[in-house]
C-alpha cells in the first residue's frame, strides 16, 4: 500500500527532510521524501503508517511547527526499495519559510572543542540552528537557492550533508573552516582569527567596532565603560535612548531570553551591572544572549586577552534615521562612527533587525517582532479572498502579504522618515513578493495623505495595476489585536498612540470604537485639546501642557505664571507659544492620548523634551513604578479633569511619583467606566486594547484588571506588537473585506 502524506507548516530549514528520512528507518517505510516549496511531500510503503504519522506530529523537529498533515492511499502502488531524500521540486501553495534560528547547543559545544574540526569556526550551524530567511533567495529551500551557494562544500561537510546518522544531513547552509564564509576587517588585511582578535582588542580598550551578524550590522562597545558609552551616543547623535546589550549569561532563569529566537528582552536593570549612561532614567534594560557562532567568539576567544568585558552593548548598526546596514558597502559609512569593521563574505539578502520583547503576565509581550520571528504567518479564519500587500504605517514600519487566510509580517523595517529606509522598504516588499509567490490583487496602506508609506503604496497600486484602499489609523490597530486573537465579531475598541489621521481631519490617538473587520465607529474620544506647534508639540510635552492649562483657567496671564512655576521653558518660548494658542496659529484639535501622557511627565518634572519617540511616556510610566502600593483613587469621568487634579496637585507640591502612578489608575478607571458604558448601549462585552500607548505595561495591567472585575472579555496583543510595528495586521485583514466595495469601481 502506497501512501502521499502532505506535511504544511514550517517543515523547510529545520531538518525535517532528515527527520523524516530517519524516522522511516525507525517504522521501516520505504519512499521517498521532497521539498514542494510549499509543503514536505513522502511517499510511503510499510505496515506502521499510522504510527509513522503520529510520531511525525509528537516528535518533529524543535524548530519545526506543522500546521496540517494530508494522508492519501494511492492504488497503483510502486515498489520502493529504500527510503531517501529526493530531489526538491517547486508546486504553487501556501508557503512557509524558517526564521533564523539562534546557534544550538551541540554547535556552541563545538565551537571550543579543539578536537572538533570545527573549531572556532565563525559560521558553524546544522540542521537546527544558523540563517534562514536572511539567506534565501527563494523557495525551496535548498543550499542552491540560498547565499551558501556561493561557498561549495568540501568533501569533509559533503559526507556530512549525506551522512543519515549526521546532525547535518541535509543541512543547507552546512560548511567548516575548509569551504565556508569568512570573516575579515574592512579595507584592512586582517581575516579569519586575525580580525576576531583585532576587534577584541578594540573593544577591550575602549573602542567601537561594527560587527556583521545574520541580518545586518550591530555596533559594539564594553556596557560597562561610561567614557566609550558617552562616545557612541554622540557618534550615533543619540543622547538619551536606551542602548541594547548582549551578555555572556544572566543571573536569572527567563525561557524568552533563552528561546532559540534570542530576542532582546526588557529586564529589571538590577539584574545586570553596566555603566548608568547605558539606559539613562530607565528601570528597565533590553537585553539578549549571544545568537551567532561569532558573537560567541567576540566574547571568549583563545587569543591574550584576559578579563573581555562580559556585557556589550549591541545596538543596530546604522547611522541615524537610515535602515539597519546590510553590506558593506553600508558598512563603511559606519566607519564614521565606529573604530573598525568585521565583516564578512555570506550576503544577507533580507535585514532583520533584533526583535524586542517585554514580559507581561510572565509570557513575551513583543514590541518589535522581527528576526527569529519574522516572517511566520499569522493564521486567521477569516475566508480570505484576495491576495493583499499591506504597507503598514510610517514609524515603526513592517508591512504584511496575505493570501489563503495566511498573514506574513515583514521583517522590522524602521521609520520612512529619510530616502534609504523608504527604498529599503520597496526592495524588502519585491524580495518578499518574490518569495512568497504572492502577486498583489489590492494595496492598501494609511488614510493619512502626506505619509510617505501612503505614497508608496500608491507606487505599487500604480505600478501592479490594482486598486489601493486607505485605512484609519487606528481602526488598523484594533484590527491587527482581532486578527492576532482570531477574533470577528464587533468588539469595542480602545485604540490609545501619539497620532493618527482621523476621519475628520484631526489628529485621532485617544479612541474609543465599535469595530469588526467590515466597518468601525467612532464612539468616544479623550477630551479634545488644542495642540499648538506643529512637530515640536510631538516632541516637547510641555507645549501641550500650556493648551491644557488654557483650557482649565481662560486665561493667558494664569498660564503664564503657571509655565514659569513649572519651569517649562525660557519666558521667550512660553510667550510663543501662547502666542500661537491666541492667534490660532500652526493650531489643530487633538484627542491624542499618547500626548497627554507627554503633557504629564512635563508637568511632573520628568520630561519636558522627547529626544526620542515615547521618551516622556517610558520615564513617566518608570517614576509610577516606583510608587506601586496604596493609591488615591482619582474618580474622574473625563481626561480633562484628571489632568487639572494632576496639575493643583503638583502645584500644591505633592509627590510626584504618586500622582505619576495615581494618573495611571485614573486612565484605567477611565478606560473602564467608558467601555462599561458602551457595554450598556450595545450589549457587546468583548473590549480590544491597541495602540503604541498600551506598550506601557503599567497601564496595561491596571487596565485588564479592571476590565476583567467587570467580566468584560479582553482582546490583547502578544506576538504582534500594540505600536505601529502591527497596523500592517489590521490593514491587510480591512481589506480583505472592503476590496468589494472599490473593486467595482476599478
Amino acid at each position: 500500500m502506497l501512501y502521499q502524506i502532505k506535511i504544511f507548516g514550517i517543515v523547510q530549514g529545520v531538518g525535517f527532510r532528515p527527520f523524516i528520512d530517519r524516522l522511516a528507518k525507525e517504522f521501516k517505510i520505504l519512499g521517498t521524501v521532497a521539498n514542494k516549496g510549499s509543503y514536505v511531500e513522502i511517499f510511503a510503503q510499510g505496515d506502521e503508517i499510522e504510527n509513522f504519522c503520529e510520531a511525525v506530529k509528537k516528535n518533529s523537529p524543535p524548530r519545526a511547527e506543522i500546521l496540517n498533515i494530508e494522508k492519501n492511499f494511492i492504488a497503483d502502488s510502486s515498489n520502493f526499495t529504500d527510503f531517501k531524500i529526493i530531489e526538491s521540486e517547486h508546486e504553487d501553495g501556501d508557503i512557509f519559510v524558517s526564521p533564523d534560528i539562534s546557534i544550538c547547543d551541540k554547535c556552541a559545544e563545538e565551537l571550543f572543542d579543539k578536537n572538533n574540526r570545527r573549531y572556532l569556526h565563525p559560521f558553524i550551524n546544522c540542521t537546527d540552528c544558523g540563517p534562514r530567511l536572511t539567506i534565501l533567495k527563494s523557495m525551496p529551500y535548498d543550499r542552491e537557492r540560498t547565499s551558501m551557494e556561493n561557498f561549495p562544500m568540501c568533501d569533509d561537510c559533503r559526507e556530512e550533508y549525506f551522512n543519515k546518522n549526521s546532525r547535518r544531513y541535509d543541512a543547507q547552509p552546512v560548511c567548516c573552516n575548509e569551504c565556508g564564509p569568512e570573516v575579515f576587517i574592512l579595507d584592512g588585511d586582517e581575516k579569519n582569527s586575525d580580525a576576531i582578535k583585532k576587534i577584541r582588542k578594540i573593544i577591550f580598550n575602549g573602542g567601537i567596532a561594527a560587527i556583521k551578524g545574520i541580518g545586518g550590522f550591530h555596533l559594539a562597545c564594553d556596557a560597562n565603560n561610561f567614557e566609550t558609552v558617552q562616545r557612541l551616543r554622540k557618534l550615533k547623535n543619540r543622547p538619551s535612548k536606551p542602548f541594547a546589550v548582549m551578555t555572556k549569561k544572566i543571573s536569572f532563569d527567563c525561557s524568552i531570553l533563552n528561546s532559540p529566537q534570542k530576542p532582546i528582552v526588557l529586564i529589571d536593570k538590577k539584574f545586570l551591572k553596566v555603566a548608568e549612561n547605558v539606559a539613562p532614567n530607565n528601570n528597565k534594560i533590553g537585553v539578549m544572549l549571544p545568537y551567532t557562532p561569532l558573537h560567541l567568539l567576540i566574547f571568549d576567544y583563545p587569543d591574550e586577552i584576559k578579563n573581555f568585558p562580559n556585557v556589550l552593548i549591541m545596538t543596530s548598526g546604522n547611522i541615524s534615521g537610515e535602515p539597519l546596514a546590510i553590506n558593506d558597502d553600508d558598512a563603511k559609512k559606519l566607519l564614521k562612527i565606529c573604530d573598525a569593521v568585521l565583516t564578512h563574505n555570506r550576503e544577507i539578502l533580507i535585514r532583520a533587525d533584533d526583535s524586542v520583547a517585554d514580559i507581561f503576565e510572565n509570557d513575551i509581550y513583543m514590541i518589535r517582532r522581527s528576526r527569529g520571528y519574522a516572517p511566520l504567518p499569522i493564521h486567521c479564519n477569516n475566508n480570505q479572498r484576495k491576495k493583499i500587500l499591506a504597507i503598514g504605517g510610517e514609524l515603526k514600519n513592517t508591512f504584511c502579504l496575505s493570501k489563503n487566510n495566511l498573514f506574513y509580517m515583514s521583517p522590522y523595517i524602521g521609520d520612512l522618515t529619510n530616502l534609504k529606509t523608504i527604498n529599503a522598504l520597496k526592495k524588502s516588499v519585491e524580495r518578499m513578493i518574490e518569495l512568497f509567490e504572492i502577486k498583489p490583487e489590492i494595496v492598501v496602506c494609511d488614510l493619512h495623505p502626506r505619509y510617505h508609506s501612503a505614497k508608496i503604496a500608491e507606487e505599487f497600486a500604480e505600478k501592479l495595476k490594482i486598486p489601493l484602499i486607505k485605512i484609519q489609523h487606528h481602526y488598523a490597530h484594533i484590527l491587527s489585536c482581532m486578527a492576532e486573537n482570531n477574533f470577528f465579531d464587533e468588539v469595542i475598541g480602545v485604540s490609545f498612540d501619539g497620532t493618527g489621521y482621523g476621519t475628520d481631519g484631526t489628529i485621532w490617538g485617544g479612541e474609543f470604537m465599535i469595530a469588526s473587520p467590515k466597518n468601525f465607529k467612532r464612539v468616544d474620544s479623550i477630551t479634545p485639546f488644542i495642540q499648538a506647534g506643529g512637530d515640536k508639540s510631538s516632541v516637547e510635552g510641555w507645549r501641550n501642557a500650556v493648551s491644557m492649562i488654557y483650557n482649565i483657567y481662560k486665561d493667558f496671564e494664569v498660564v503664564k505664571k503657571i509655565s514659569k512655576e513649572l519651569n517649562f521653558a525660557e519666558e521667550n518660548k512660553i510667550d510663543g507659544q501662547i502666542f500661537l494658542l491666541k492667534n490660532n496659529i500652526n493650531c489643530v484639535k487633538s484627542t491624542s492620548i499618547g500626548r497627554l501622557f507627554d503633557t504629564v511627565s512635563a508637568i511632573l518634572g520628568f520630561c519636558k523634551e522627547s529626544t526620542f519617540e515615547g521618551e516622556a511616556a517610558m520615564t513617566l510610566q518608570f517614576n509610577a513604578e516606583l510608587n506601586i502600593g496604596n493609591y488615591e483613587l482619582i474618580e474622574e469621568l473625563s481626561t480633562e479633569k484628571i489632568f487639572e487634579n494632576i496639575l493643583k496637585r503638583r502645584l500644591k507640591g505633592e509627590d510626584v511619583k504618586k500622582i505619576a502612578f495615581e494618573f495611571h489608575a485614573a486612565i484605567a478607571e477611565y478606560v473602564l467606566k467608558t467601555c462599561e458604558k458602551l457595554r450598556d448601549e450595545t450589549k457587546i462585552s468583548t473590549v480590544a486594547l491597541s495602540g503604541g500607548v498600551f506598550q506601557n505595561t503599567l497601564l496595561l495591567n491596571l487596565t485588564i484588571e479592571r476590565l476583567h472585575k467587570k467580566n468584560f472579555k479582553i482582546l490583547r496583543h502578544k506576538m504582534i506588537p500594540p505600536n505601529d510595528g502591527g497596523i500592517a495586521l489590521g490593514q491587510a485583514l480591512a481589506a480583505n473585506y472592503l476590496w468589494r466595495f472599490v473593486a467595482k469601481n476599478f
